[in-house]
C-alpha cells in the first residue's frame, strides 16, 4: 500500500513533467507580499477603481510596466470570472481587485507575485525548429561547409547581442527582448544580468505600487465617509529585508546643551 507522502511526490514529479512539456505559459508563481480590506455596506465600481489606478500610474511612466485587466475564475471552468488588473514589470506581478461580497459586503485587495522565468520543452523545440529552418537555407545557398560556419558566426552572434542588451544601458532593447514570447525567457534566464540599478528599481516598484493602490483605496472610500481598514496583510517572504527604516529623530536642542553643561 503506497503511503500519502509517497503519492504526494509523485504527483507533484507528473505535475511538473506535465507542466514542462505543455506550460505554455508559466502562470505558477510566488507571492510575496499581499493585503485585503473588507468594508461593509459599501459599494463602488470596480472598473472605476481600476480606472483610477492607470490613470495614476500612468502620469507616472513607470519603465518597463505593462498594465492589462485580467479575468480568474472564481472556483472551476463553469463557475464565473472575476476581473482584476494587473501590473507587470520584469518578473513581478501586482494584482488588485476590487468587488463586492455578499449583501452589502466589499473588498479591496493587492498582492505581489514573483513568476520565474522558466524554459519550457516547447521553448527548445520552438529553437530548434528556427535554426534548423535557417540550416536548411543556408545549405540550399551556400552548400554545407559555409552554411556550418555560418550557423556557428550566427550563434555567437545572438549570444553577443543578449549579452549586450543584459549589460547595457539602454533600457528599450533590454525591455523589447522582455516583451518576445519565446526570446524573453531564455534571455532572462541564461543572458540578464541583475545590476544594483535593477534591484533598486525592483524593490522601489515592490514597495511603492502597493502602497499606491492602498491610497487611492483609502481616497475613494474617505470620499463616501468610509474609512479603510486594512484587515489581514502576508508578510513578504524577505523578512526583514526590506522593511522600512523609520526616521531618525535628532534630540532637542535645548536638552542637547543642558546635557552639555551639566557635564
Amino acid at each position: 500500500m503506497a503511503t500519502p507522502g509517497f503519492k504526494s511526490k509523485k504527483g507533484e514529479i507528473l505535475r511538473a513533467c506535465f507542466d514542462f512539456v505543455f506550460g505554455f505559459e508559466n502562470k505558477k508563481g510566488d507571492t510575496l507580499d499581499s493585503w485585503i480590506a473588507f468594508l461593509d455596506s459599501f459599494s463602488f465600481s470596480p472598473q472605476e477603481f481600476y480606472a483610477a489606478i492607470e490613470k495614476e500610474l500612468k502620469t507616472r511612466k513607470i519603465p518597463g510596466m505593462d498594465i492589462t485587466r485580467e479575468e480568474f475564475a472564481e472556483g472551476g471552468l463553469l463557475s464565473d470570472n472575476r476581473i482584476y488588473l494587473r501590473l507587470f514589470r520584469e518578473r513581478l506581478a501586482i494584482y488588485t481587485c476590487a468587488s463586492p461580497f455578499g449583501s452589502g459586503g466589499y473588498f479591496f485587495s493587492c498582492r505581489t507575485v514573483y513568476v520565474p522565468a522558466l524554459v519550457r520543452l516547447w521553448h527548445i523545440v520552438a529553437a530548434l525548429i528556427f535554426f534548423g529552418t535557417v540550416g536548411v537555407i543556408l545549405i540550399n545557398l551556400l552548400g554545407f561547409t559555409f552554411a556550418g560556419i555560418a550557423m556557428v558566426a550566427l550563434l555567437f552572434a545572438l549570444a553577443g547581442v543578449l549579452r549586450n542588451a543584459a549589460t547595457s544601458a539602454f533600457a528599450d532593447m533590454d525591455a523589447l527582448l522582455l516583451r518576445i514570447p519565446l526570446v524573453s525567457t531564455i534571455y532572462e534566464d541564461w543572458f540578464r544580468a541583475e545590476t544594483y540599478w535593477r534591484e533598486d528599481t525592483r524593490i522601489v516598484y515592490l514597495q511603492r505600487i502597493p502602497a499606491l493602490i492602498k491610497e487611492l483605496a483609502e481616497e475613494i472610500t474617505a470620499a463616501k465617509g468610509v474609512k479603510l481598514v486594512q484587515q489581514y496583510q502576508c508578510a513578504p517572504i524577505f523578512g526583514e529585508l526590506y522593511k522600512p527604516v523609520p526616521s531618525r529623530q535628532e534630540p532637542p536642542a535645548a536638552s542637547t546643551s543642558s546635557a552639555r553643561l551639566a557635564s
